[in-house]
């Protein structure tokens, strides 16, 4: 079991910025990829980024790169996810989620099916 919890969202105007973060009660944290997740109302959920176990490789939905930063410290079970310029449509439920991908493939990191511990979400709200 990997327990996770998000932290980080809130509300925040349209060109702003917040920090989301994940901290993982698992001594084993540092041999999990980690990905980013949204769903926002009457939406699919869907991968915003994700990073391998040692923080070495990241990747990103297209849309988001360069705006959106994934990093981790293994030394404190936690993984980041930097949001800035910020957008209505960036307005969702983030969720992250651990993982051990079979293959070091960006359709692997980015694809749901391969993370099996899921955080509870937080929300994060933009105005227009």
């Amino acid at each position: 079991q990997v327990p996770l919890v998000e932290s980080g969202g809130g509300l925040v105007q349209a060109g702003g910025s917040l920090r989301l973060s994940c901290a993982a009660s698992a001594r084993t944290f540092s041999s999990y990829a980690m990905g980013w997740f949204r769903q926002a109302p009457g939406k699919e959920r869907e991968i915003v980024a994700a990073i391998d176990w040692s923080g070495d490789n990241t990747y990103y939905v297209g849309s988001m790169k360069g705006r959106f930063t994934i990093s981790r410290d293994n030394a404190k079970n936690t993984v980041y996810l930097q949001m800035n310029s910020l957008k209505p449509e960036d307005t969702a439920v983030y969720y992250c989620a651990a993982g051990k991908p079979g293959a070091q493939r960006y359709q692997v990191f980015m694809s749901a099916a391969t993370y099996d511990y899921w955080g509870q979400g937080t929300q994060v709200t933009v105005s227009s």
